[in-house]
């Protein structure tokens, strides 16, 4: 029988002591995020359609090294290059391959078809934390906008942004106009196709909406790296998709309905519990509940 992970925070007297100490251990893994922005960015975009690729033919009998090699060899991304070929291998081990109860978990869930805007939504996530760049720009930049009620985002705005950064010396080198401009493109284009965006000449932020299967899925991701409930429910990466601490607190209910965990919120305490320990499990307890 698989244990519970379960998470949980006192809140009567304790309950700002904790928003604090969340909000710190935040600001903590900001100061400790590695602010060396690349510009890969501009090879990468969300390569959806090939990501499901990659998984459909994952062999989980064999290491990373020897699915990358075969599927390298046999091309079925059709690539017309093998320099091609080599920079999208090399983007997904960064984004899906580091761990492997993320590339387990990823490839149970496309080959037993998850909804594709919740599957899209995951994909998204461990982008972002794969990337600083592509993360801190809707963390930092555009959460700001949707929260000031600014939906209309433009090239030039997020060029701006970049060549502050530039100067600040947080990029990997010192980019030209021309690779600045080529990355806020690059950005914008990728956020659009991941569906944090919508439109094509003018950008505007979509709304804010995460399926309830793909909210489960990075609960229980985060879960591992909280220490309490509370924290799990103020932890900053739910600023990629725009959600308030109401969004958030609504889904974990609603995600308790669907059984996918249980979640409980009566007087001073905040209890969080998950039916499975590895990531993997409960990728299948997912795919099993959700709907």
């Amino acid at each position: 029988m698989i244990a519970d992970r379960v998470l949980v925070c006192s809140t009567a007297a304790q309950l700002g002591e904790a928003v604090s100490s969340a909000r710190e251990d935040t600001e903590d893994s900001l100061m400790m995020r590695k602010k060396i922005y690349s510009s890969r960015i501009i090879k990468a975009g969300a390569l959806l359609a090939d990501t499901t690729t990659l998984f459909d033919n994952w062999d989980e009998t064999h290491s990373v090294r020897e699915n990358l090699e075969r599927l390298q060899r046999e091309n079925i991304f059709g690539k017309a290059s093998r320099s091609r070929i080599r920079d999208v291998l090399a983007i997904f081990r960064q984004r899906y391959l580091q761990d492997e109860s993320v590339t387990k978990a990823l490839a149970f869930l496309i080959k037993n078809r998850l909804p594709r805007f919740a599957l899209d939504r995951i994909l998204f996530f461990h982008a972002a934390q794969a990337d600083a760049l592509l993360h801190d720009i809707v963390t930092h930049v555009l959460a700001d906008r949707y929260g000031r009620g600014m939906t209309e985002i433009r090239t030039e705005s997020i060029q701006a942004t970049l060549t502050t950064w530039v100067r600040e010396g947080k990029t990997s080198a010192r980019w030209s106009e021309d690779t600045t401009r080529r990355v806020a493109q690059g950005l914008l284009a990728t956020l659009r196709d991941f569906g944090i965006l919508q439109g094509a000449n003018i950008k505007r932020l979509a709304p804010a909406h995460i399926p309830i299967a793909a909210f489960a899925y990075m609960a229980f991701y985060l879960s591992a790296r909280q220490a309490s409930g509370e924290r799990l429910i103020h932890n900053e990466e739910w600023l990629l998709f725009f959600l308030t601490i109401e969004d958030i607190e609504r889904l974990f209910m609603e995600a308790h309905q669907h059984g996918l965990l249980e979640y409980h919120a009566a007087g001073t305490v905040i209890r969080i519990t998950f039916p499975s320990e590895s990531l993997e499990d409960y990728a299948r307890v997912i795919s099993e509940r959700s709907i």
